[in-house]
């Protein structure tokens, strides 16, 4: 009788299974809601050590100012010029690219998460002073701790 008990118990735990996910980031487009000027976006991921985002005090190597770790989501602007896309340029001939640095999703000890990161595009999520504008997209990445990085993704095309 307990042998029937300790196989039930055991065949009901492994239904509930965890997810485990890859060392390297995956990052998924959700959703991109204009709203007036500014946008938001919204990102889904998952992170098999659960080490995305950075405390505001982490600025030792490689996460000090001007490293490509000082920001952990990148978004690349892009506009859609003679039918194909290239990266928008602000009025000085820059790369238009939003750099943002996440707080971190979880603190604790190594786990497979998965969530939702939903940012904020403002005061614009479009180059005003582009007559290309009407037609825009992002292409987006994310960088854990560790320094691994998603694979580059992209929003849906943006019509304006």
């Amino acid at each position: 009788m307990k042998w029937i008990f300790l196989l039930t118990v055991l065949l009901l735990t492994s239904c509930f299974k965890k997810n485990e996910y890859p060392s390297v980031p995956q990052l998924y487009f959700e959703e991109f809601t204009p709203t007036g000027d500014s946008a938001y976006v919204v990102l889904r991921f998952e992170d098999g050590e659960g080490d995305i985002g950075l405390n505001p005090d982490a600025t030792e190597a490689p996460y000090n100012v001007g490293s490509k770790y000082e920001y952990n989501l990148y978004l690349v602007y892009y506009e859609k010029v003679n039918g194909k896309f290239q990266v928008g340029k602000d009025a000085n001939g820059d790369s238009i690219i939003f750099k943002n640095r996440l707080r971190p999703v979880y603190e604790g000890k190594p786990k497979s998460i998965s969530g939702k990161i939903t940012y904020t595009l403002s005061p614009f999520y479009y180059n005003f002073l582009s007559e290309d504008s009407d037609t825009i997209r992002y292409e987006i990445q994310i960088i854990d701790r560790a320094l691994n990085e998603s694979a580059w993704i992209q929003t849906d095309p943006i019509i304006r």
